[in-house]
Order: C-alpha cells, then structure tokens, then sequence
C-alpha cells in the first residue's frame, strides 16, 4: 500500500492592531530616542525605506518565529532574519511557513500576528514616509504603466487596421472609381413553350400539362449557352475575344492577345450570365461588354442559338418517333403485298378459286349421280324381278349402273384424295384458306401500323418546342459594372473579417502557448 500522503496547511495570519505596522515600530530593539541611533535603529530605517507591504510583514515575523526568534516588530523581524542569512520573502521560506495539519492548535492559538512587543518610553511616532505613500507612488506608476501599454496597443491595433483593412479598402475604392474599365450589361428573358395539343376532357386534362411544362428543355438550353460550345461559336461569329482582348480594357478585365480557349471561357462565364426560374418557367439571361451595342449583339447571338438549340432537340425527337412508326407501316405493306401474291399463286396453281365453291360444285356433282344411280338401280331391280327378263333392257341399265358408280368414286377421290399428278380439292382449298386468313390478318396488321402512324405524327407535333422571347435585348445607356460604392464596401467587409479570424485565432495560440 502507498503511504498517506501527510496534509499541509498554512496558519491563517491574525488582523493586527492599527499600530501594528505603524511607526510604533520604532521602540523594536537597539533603538534610541537621542540624538543618534544603533545600527539595529538604522537597519529598521532602511527596511522601512523599501516599503513592504503589510502582507510581507506579516510573513517575516511568523517566518522569525519559527526559526526561534523574538523580535519586537515586523520589521525587527525582517532585520533579524536578514542577519542569519534567511531571505524572509524567499520561496524556500515560505514553504518553511506550512505546517502539517496535526500541529499544535493551542501554539497557533497563542501566537497573534502581526503584533508588537510593547516598550515602554521607546514606542514613537517615526519621522520617515508611511506605507500608504509609498503604496500610493507604487499605484501612481502603475497606472501610468497601464495607460502607456494601453496607447501602445490601441497605436499597435490602428496600424494593423490600417495597414490590412483601410489601405486595401483604399486601394479598392480606387480601382473601382479611377481605373476599372465600366460595363455594359444587357438583359433579356424568353420562355420554351411546346406546341398545344388537342383538348382532352374529363379527369384526363387535369395530367395533360401545359404548355409550359418544359423545364428540362429550359435547363438543357441553359447547360448549351454556358458551355465551351457556345462560347467558341460567340468567339467565331462576333470576336468575343478580340473584344476583350482590346486596348482600354483595364489589365485585371482584359484578356492577354494570346489568350487561351479556357482563359477566355473564365471571362465567359462571369460575363454571360443565365438563370432559369423553375417557377415561372423563364430563363433570364444577363451579358455585360465594354461597348453597349457589342453587349447587345452578344446576347441577341445567344437568343439564335438557343432558337437552334431548341429546334435542335424537338426535330430529332420529333424524327425519332415517326421514324419507328413509318417503319412499322411500311413492314406491315411489304408483308400485305406478299400475302396477296401467295394467294393468287395458290389459286393459279390449283386452279381452283375458292375452295368452298369447288367443294360445293364436287357434292353437287356426287349428290346428283347418287341420285341417278339409286333410280337406275331401282329400275335394274324391277327388271329383274321378271321371271324372263329382257336383256336389251337389263345391260344397259347395268353398264349404266357401273359408269355412275365410277364416277361417283372419281369425284371423292377429288374431295379427299389425290394422285401423283394432281392434288385434293381438300388439300388446295385448305391452302388457299391459310393465304386467305394471312392476308386477311396483314390487311389488319396494316391498318394497325398506319393507325400507329397517325397517333405518332399527332405526338410529334404535339413536341414541337418555340422559343419566345418575352425581353428583347435592348443597349443600355449608362455602365452597370463596376458598382463601386457595394463593391468597397464588400472588400472592407471581407478584409474585416479576414483580420478579425486572424487575430482571434492567433490569440487562441497565444493563450494555448501561455498556459
């Protein structure tokens, strides 16, 4: 186990007696009232002289007391430890002052501090300066002392100001005034709108839209003329960089002769400025030139090639739809036109028309020679119930009978079976039916494409896209840029804030280093 740690405890100093630390201090020992003094009187004088306050008096005569001695006064004790070689205000005196806590309370008790032994007849007022001047001087300079660190830092915070926010405030403020190179802007708005479409009654028109709802169509005529594109197509047309590329230009405006594509884009993008507002479906569009016609010239190019932009996007999607459609209609013909050569080489092949006509003819025949072959057989029989019948009679009705039943057999054969020459009335009619009922179903396929076709041509007009203009670019009279009164005061708040982070954050560190 580690031992208890002991605990230590200082005495808490007693309030004197008003003449504790007054000139009562004059009869400490080896002082005269004559005409000269001892050296222990002299030695009191010039402690005195050093003015120590009451607190450091206090802590002499307790430090004299534990080392065993008596002195009269405080001042005697500061003499008195001074003599053995003991700094009284030292920091190993002062550690010597703890005590620990087990020490004798009725010894603490006892001892009165700061006190004075009394002497009787010694005990007179001093002639030299009391403590309360000499803490009055030591305050006088120390408020002096204050006021001139407190001058020193208010000069030392105006030169910083001075130095990091007004003079480049200044420095701006003259730009802006003197040398910056005034800009004309030129505004302009045009919406998108889409062609309108038949009225659709009902719940139906409530999710139809309008014509306005072409917000994907604004954005992507707004990426277009803020691209790298469009502006090369400026440059190629109108010279944007042989504008800003002219003598007169400020140097922090201009563009060098040489200039870059990317260098030139940077200048772009700060000087065409778009904006799309989603709520009413427009785009705004803001172009700033040094000269007010070049400004207008500059943003009536940009209104064209959003127009092409716009036609651009509407015929190639217009295109893609109709282009699936005719397609459609024009398989849908081809498959009709070789449906209907199938069939009539089917029916020039056969020689057979239509198979339900051959068919029907065929029972026809086949019923009518039944017919005459039952009334021949009736009249062979009554022939031949005769006991003598007449043969002239009985072999031709026979010859007869058998002719029929050949061709009654022949024309089945037709219906249902064939020979190698020749196929069944079945079997053709049945072809003829197939490439009839394909025909029929390309007729319908046909008008299937071509009703495909019309709804395709109706959507697509229905996605044609115009370009409105609503504000025309109009040349401004007057410069818009520089704006030099918000613009100085946006670099005096920039530079403030600037300065105050620094100093905040560079009085952070101090603190953190300090302690």
């Amino acid at each position: 186990m580690k031992p208890r740690a002991r605990k230590y405890r200082t005495r808490p100093p007693k309030r004197a007696a008003p003449d504790a630390v007054g000139s009562g201090d004059a009869g400490s020992a080896g002082t005269t009232t004559g005409k000269g003094k001892t050296p222990a009187g002299k030695a009191i004088a010039e402690i005195r002289k050093e003015g120590l306050t009451g607190r450091q008096l206090r802590m002499a005569r307790r430090l004299a007391q534990k080392h065993g001695l008596s002195p009269a006064s405080d001042y005697d004790a500061v003499r008195l430890l001074r003599e053995r070689n003991i700094d009284p205000f030292g920091r190993a005196s002062l550690l010597d002052l703890v005590v620990p806590e087990h020490a004798d309370q009725q010894d603490e008790d006892n001892i009165q501090l700061p006190q004075i032994a009394p002497q009787p007849g010694s005990n007179l007022l001093s002639t030299e300066p009391g403590n309360a001047e000499v803490r009055a001087r030591q305050i006088l300079e120390i408020q002096r002392d204050i006021a001139r660190r407190r001058r020193r830092r208010q000069l030392g915070l105006f030169l910083r100001l001075l130095i990091f926010v007004f003079l480049p405030t200044a420095a701006a403020g003259y730009y802006f005034n003197f040398i910056a190179t005034p800009m004309y802007s030129t505004h302009s708005e045009f919406v998108i709108q889409k062609a309108e479409g038949p009225s659709i009654g009902g719940a139906g028109g409530l999710f139809a839209g309008t014509q306005f709802a072409t917000s994907q169509d604004s954005i992507t005529v707004q990426g277009y003329l803020q691209s790298r594109d469009a502006m090369l197509r400026l440059d190629h047309e109108h010279g944007f960089k042989a504008h800003f590329s002219q003598e007169g230009i400020d140097p922090l405006q201009a563009l060098p002769a040489d200039a870059t594509n990317e260098e030139a884009y940077k200048l772009y993008k700060k000087r065409v400025k778009i904006g799309f507002d989603p709520t009413e479906g427009t785009l705004k569009m803001e172009v700033s030139a040094a000269d007010p016609e070049v400004s207008a010239a500059f943003s009536r190019a940009l209104i064209s090639y959003a127009e092409e932009q716009v036609d651009t996007l509407s015929k190639r999607l217009r295109e893609d739809q109709m282009k699936g459609a005719l397609e459609n209609y024009e398989d849908a013909q081809a498959a009709l036109r070789k449906a209907q050569q199938r069939l009539i080489e089917l029916q020039e092949s056969s020689r057979v028309i239509s198979g339900e006509v051959e068919v029907g003819l065929l029972t026809s025949r086949i019923s009518a020679l039944e017919m005459e072959l039952t009334n021949s057989e009736l009249a062979l029989r009554e022939l031949l119930s005769n006991p003598r019948p007449n043969p002239a009679k009985v072999n031709p009705l026979e010859r007869r009978i058998s002719f029929l039943r050949e061709k009654i057999a022949n024309y089945r054969r037709q219906l249902t079976g064939g020979t190698e020459q020749e196929r069944s009335i079945a079997s053709r009619s049945s072809e003829i039916e197939l490439a009839r009922a394909e025909l029929e179903m390309r007729n319908l396929m046909l008008q299937s494409a071509l009703e495909q076709m019309e709804n395709a041509r109706i959507e697509a007009n229905k996605q044609v896209r115009y370009l409105a203009v609503s504000v025309h670019p109009v040349p401004p009279d007057e410069p818009s840029y520089p704006r030099k009164f918000e613009n100085t005061i946006l670099v005096f708040l920039i530079f403030s804030g600037i300065y105050l982070m620094v100093s905040l954050t560079i009085s952070i560190l101090r603190e953190q280093v300090s302690s």
